[in-house]
């Protein structure tokens, strides 16, 4: 063993060692997975850095793209429903909303967002499939190009949240599940 330690050790060029990411491990599914992902259409080009992110991240936690499927709704309002449509047909294991609410039109935006999320909830709660939220309401958007920056990173940000929790709560409920069958919890 000492002689391993005394061995000269090789040094790799520092710019070759920043290159690499570390190599991220994360748990396999038990049970095949399919998710079921809506989209509103409003700000598109924002939302999409949600959808974009979490579909890489996804994928490195063991759900494969094909197992994926993409909606894409009017704007957060009718999110909900075809949630809830989805979660009825037993085909999905979980559903990520995703959307961006701003001020203007006839509704304020707290009020959207608000009846969104109790929305999901409810449908999560009702049908017992994991629904995870990434519509996001800031408190103040300007039609910039320094917001629509601001808010495409931010997006990307969330999609890797979403993936996450995600992946972790299918995990989690897989074991749960698993342990009620047999009759352990």
């Amino acid at each position: 063993m000492n002689q391993m330690l005394q061995d000269p050790i090789e040094v790799k060029d520092s710019q070759e060692i920043t290159d690499r990411p570390p190599v991220r491990v994360h748990p396999r599914f038990a049970k095949p997975q399919r998710v079921a992902f809506v989209q509103s259409s409003w700000h598109r080009e924002v939302v999409e850095e949600c959808r974009l992110a979490f579909l890489e991240e996804i994928e490195a936690r063991n759900i494969a793209r094909a197992q994926i499927d993409l909606f894409e709704v009017a704007g957060s309002f009718e999110i909900p429903l075809h949630a809830q449509l989805l979660a009825k047909t037993r085909r999905y294991t979980a559903i990520v909303a995703a959307g961006l609410v701003v001020d203007g039109g006839i509704y304020r935006h707290e009020f959207v967002a608000d009846t969104v999320i109790k929305a999901l909830m409810d449908v999560q709660l009702r049908t017992e499939v994991p629904v995870f939220s990434a519509v996001l309401t800031p408190q103040q958007f300007h039609e910039s190009a320094a917001h629509f920056e601001f808010f495409r990173k931010h997006f990307a940000t969330k999609g890797i949240e979403v993936a996450e929790a995600c992946a972790n709560t299918l995990l989690s409920l897989e074991r749960l599940r698993g342990q009620v069958a047999a009759g352990i919890v």
